[in-house]
């Protein structure tokens, strides 16, 4: 039992990596019907960021902040970097594709995953790069028979924050009526006065800035990051959205969490070797007998 118990701690951590990439899927989604491929690359720079901030800039960081004010330090770099990066994605390779459709806009977006790929390898290099070691301290606390890490509770705690924090602001402000208003019809929201450009700018930069913070959660985690696990992590974000509700905030949300759960427990228990299939075997389950996602597609009615 208790380890079904640890594999469910490590699940709902792997878990909230992916809940917290697929909320930039869902969100650009729901406002532009668009799938950004290069979030995942997002995530990368991020987590590349971070990895600088933390390891160049270490002695000084921490000499006037401490380790905690010293991690607090690089997710805000990263988030605010990432958060500009993602509104100039936006404006060069989007916006002026948005009136060719669809189809133009997805090409575009997979231009731009190749681009920021490619510039985070020419930068720092195509070998893994390790995060401090002495970053968190490396306490297993044990509850019962059950062994948890201090890195483990603070990742769940951020992950949760962080989620909770969006969750409230979609769902309980006037402005996350503008957004959940435009996700649901955009012309008509910008008949009722909507500004759609600031919610376009909104989703923009809050979901890298989310995918930079994530990327150093598993910078932490991992001990190692590499310049194409965006790809990877990219690919278990958009399934998560797909199974949880494309464009759905809190589909996502469930939708990541789950798919960490049902990863770390298959590998557990049939073989780690094949934990990567379980995600595209999912998808394709998903696809076929509830395409809308567990939650549901948000969308318009038309009367």
């Amino acid at each position: 039992m208790h380890v079904i118990l640890e594999q469910l701690i490590n699940g709902l951590t792997i878990g909230s990596f992916y809940a917290l990439i697929a909320l930039g899927y869902s969100m650009v989604y729901g406002v532009l019907k668009l799938i950004n491929f290069a979030h995942g690359d997002f995530f990368t720079l991020g987590s590349y960021l971070g990895y600088t901030v933390l390891v160049f800039g270490s002695a000084l960081i921490t000499s006037h902040f401490g380790l905690w004010g010293g991690l607090i330090v690089a997710m805000t770099v990263a988030a605010v970097s990432l958060a500009a990066v993602g509104l100039i994605v936006e404006r060069l390779a989007y916006r002026p594709v948005y009136p060719a459709g669809r189809l133009p806009a997805v090409v575009s977006a997979l231009g731009a995953s190749i681009f920021l790929q490619n510039t985070i390898m020419v930068i720092w290099g195509p070998r893994f790069q390790a995060y401090p070691s002495k970053l968190i301290p490396n306490v297993h606390l044990q509850l019962g028979d059950i062994h948890i890490t201090l890195l483990q509770i603070l990742i769940l705690l951020m992950s949760f924050i962080l989620m909770g924090s969006l969750y409230f602001i979609v769902q309980k402000t006037t402005f996350g009526a503008a957004i959940r208003a435009t996700a649901l019809d955009r012309d008509t929201a910008s008949l009722m006065g909507i500004n759609i450009n600031k919610v376009i700018f909104f989703v923009f930069t809050l979901g890298p800035a989310l995918g930079a913070m994530t990327g150093i959660m598993v910078g932490m985690y991992y001990r190692q990051i590499s310049f194409t696990m965006g790809w990877n992590y990219g690919l278990k974000a958009f399934t998560a959205s797909v199974l949880g509700g494309i464009g759905n905030i809190p589909g996502a949300m469930l939708g990541g969490l789950i798919l960490g759960v049902l990863e770390m427990l298959g590998a557990a228990y049939i073989s780690a070797a094949w934990k990567d299939v379980f995600v595209f075997l999912i998808l394709i389950l998903v696809l076929i007998f509830r395409p809308t996602g567990i939650l549901g597609e948000k969308l318009a009615e038309k009367v």
